[in-house]
């Protein structure tokens, strides 16, 4: 079997641990050092995109891809269990995709989205901080913190 591996070197451990702990559902690390701490995870599976956009190489943003809207709540709620911010978008056109998602920014200002794709779109999409900022920016990617989701029982 082989895995998908990203690495991301974080400031604070603590925020960071807080941060993918919720993203990752609780899931339990399977090593955990004073200064490292690592997820295996077989769910959720990677989807995995190059493009050429006009931005800074590097990565862009990274996400969880889900297949029903019941899953992207679930998802969103982990948001709003751990009381960190994220922007809701329903509806969407991005990398040639409609789609409804949310994103959020981890302590280190890495893009994250959740999303379920709706179907197919003949365009790669507009920017939503090149609509607001007028820069070249992740398709899609948020503006910075946004909203809280409501914590869900």
């Amino acid at each position: 079997m082989k895995c998908m591996h990203i690495h991301v070197v974080v400031e604070n451990l603590s925020d960071s641990i807080r941060f993918y702990s919720a993203m990752f559902g609780n899931a339990e690390p399977t090593v955990l050092k004073s200064d490292y701490w690592k997820w295996e995870l077989t769910d959720p599976a990677v989807n995995f995109a190059i493009s050429q956009r006009g931005v800074k190489p590097g990565v862009d943003h990274i996400g969880i891809q889900v297949e029903t809207a019941a899953e992207l709540a679930g998802m969103n709620a982990r948001f709003g269990a751990a009381q960190l911010s994220a922007e809701a978008q329903i509806g969407t056109t991005c990398c040639y995709a409609r789609s409804d998602k949310a994103w959020t920014v981890d302590p280190q200002g890495v893009a994250w989205e959740t999303f379920r794709t709706l179907e197919a779109a003949p365009v790669y999409g507009q920017s939503h901080k090149q609509s607001q900022h007028q820069s070249s920016a992740a398709c899609c990617a948020p503006a910075q913190k946004a909203i809280t989701f409501a914590s869900r029982p």
